[in-house]
This record gives C-alpha cells, structure tokens and sequence, in this order.
C-alpha cells in the first residue's frame, strides 16, 4: 500500500509539472510610434493617440484609445499584451494622431500578435 501511494504521488508530480512546463507563455504586443520632423530628427515629448475606427453600423464602442508623450528618442510605446488573447486570429489596425505644439502628423498602424509593430509619423 505504502508503495502504490508513493507511485501515485510520482505521478501526480509529473503530471502537474508536465501541464505546466507545457503551457506558452504569449510574447509581448507592443505599438511602437517613431515621431520625427520633416528632417527626420525625432521630437521629444509629441501627444501621441492610438484608437480603433468603428466599421459596423452602427458603430461600437472603442475598446482601445490610448495616449502618450514620445520619449527622447521620438518614440512612444502602447503595450497591448493583455488585450491579446492566445488563439486570437488577427489583433487590430489602429488609427494614429500625434500633436506637438502647433504641429500634427496621421497615420495607421496594423498591430499583429506577440510583435513589435513599428510605425513612423511625420509632423508638418
């Protein structure tokens, strides 16, 4: 009896630490808007917005709308790693607007899974 339940607890150990070294971990999903100037140096502390357009009708509520303020190196990051769920096909296409003083710059961005999507913004 004291041997079946010592094999049975082998098992049980196995088992659970199988499961666990088993499941995948997602990468990151990561937004990565480059702001420069028509020079094409980068520029510091620009508003940055990244939101979904509707395209139903009629149109839904936006579960995305982020903002932040570019960094010294013209770049502001959006993490969207919980929005994504593993099996999902396919994540977003997100607009951009970015402001700096009385400049502005547009553009749009396709977020794929577990990457860093990158895009670059041209203020004028």
């Amino acid at each position: 009896m004291n041997r079946f339940k010592l094999i049975l607890i082998f098992l049980i150990a196995f088992g659970t630490s199988f499961g666990i070294s088993s499941c995948k971990k997602e990468d990151p999903t990561v937004a990565s808007i480059k702001v420069v100037d028509t020079e094409g140096l980068p520029v510091s502390d620009a508003f940055v917005r990244l939101y979904g357009t509707s395209t139903t009708s009629p149109p839904r509520a936006n579960i995305i709308d982020d903002t932040v303020y570019t960094n010294a190196q013209g770049i502001a990051n959006f993490d969207y790693t919980d929005y994504f769920k593993l099996g999902q096909a396919g994540f977003a296409v997100l607009d951009i607007d970015v402001t700096y003083e009385t400049f502005i710059g547009t553009g749009i961005i396709k977020i794929e899974e577990e990457k860093m999507n990158n895009e670059t913004v041209i203020l004028q």
